[in-house]
């Protein structure tokens, strides 16, 4: 099983600006194929945080990548249920008020 910084490493070769998050776990894998999803988003980050920046606009690419990936793994098991909601009855102006006893 291939380490973080192996994977990580993989990614900061691989990486190119405008390649898709698919692009880019599809190529790690060709490399990499035991490597998981999570371990793949980990070593994004771990690109990004631990190493000298690329200058060339894939530092960007891994960052979206990484995003992307964390937000759609983190909602993954979250449901969302749609609700009516009521609406409020309106209290009647004063105005409209009948004229107190």
């Amino acid at each position: 099983m291939a380490s973080i910084g192996e994977i990580a490493e993989t990614l900061r070769e691989i990486a190119a600006p405008g390649m898709k998050p698919k692009a880019i776990r599809s190529a790690i894998r060709e490399r990499h194929p035991e490597a998981r999803k999570k371990e793949i988003v980990r070593a994004a980050f771990h690109a990004l945080t631990e190493v000298p920046r690329v200058g060339d606009g894939a530092t960007a690419e891994l960052h979206d990548f990484a995003l992307a990936e964390r937000i759609a793994e983190d909602n993954a098991d979250v449901v969302l249920k749609v609700s009516k909601r009521r609406r409020m009855k309106r209290l009647p102006d004063a105005s409209e008020r009948s004229p107190a006893h």
